[in-house]
């Protein structure tokens, strides 16, 4: 079982390398280049429809460096009021990986709500791996957070 684990981390930290964009916005923040946050996904749409939705470019708001997008005006808002309740955990960089102390991307797919607080994870399987013990890996995930917030991706895998 250890090696296995072992090698599942060997291989996310490979994927990782490859998926983990570059960096517009801050390093704790998880942008594409052009610095648009969640890919262009609506954050507060995640709490107030329970899916992703796609926001709209013409919709934006500036947060951490980054630019979010939304799918309507009601939605800028309710996040300009109030960014860290809707912000991603993590910078939005993948829960899982946090838990490992890596920085991979976060799918917009791929997301779950605890706490009245976002998560996403790089791919489904990483998921099913972080939803084994979702308060341990958020318990770590912090506590490592602390640790690799201002580092860039790539330093970690180093």
């Amino acid at each position: 079982m250890k090696r296995f684990i072992l090698s599942a981390l060997a291989a996310i930290a490979v994927v990782g390398a490859f998926l983990a964009p570059a960096q517009a916005a801050g390093v704790d923040v998880n942008a594409t280049p052009t610095g648009l946050a969640v890919r262009g996904y609506d954050v507060v749409a995640y709490f107030t429809e329970g899916k992703p939705v796609a926001g709209d470019w013409q919709i934006t708001a500036e947060h951490g460096g980054a630019t979010y997008r939304f799918a309507s005006e009601a939605n800028r808002d309710a996040f300009q009021a109030d960014p860290a309740r809707y912000a991603p955990q993590f910078g939005g960089y993948c829960a899982f990986g946090a838990a490992m102390g890596f920085k991979f991307d976060g799918d917009p797919e791929v997301f779950k709500i605890v706490d009245d607080k976002l998560y996403l994870n790089l791919s489904r399987p990483v998921a099913e791996r972080w939803n084994k013990d979702v308060p341990g890996h958020i318990k770590t995930a912090n506590e490592k957070w602390a640790q690799i917030k201002d580092k860039a991706p790539a330093e970690l895998q180093q």
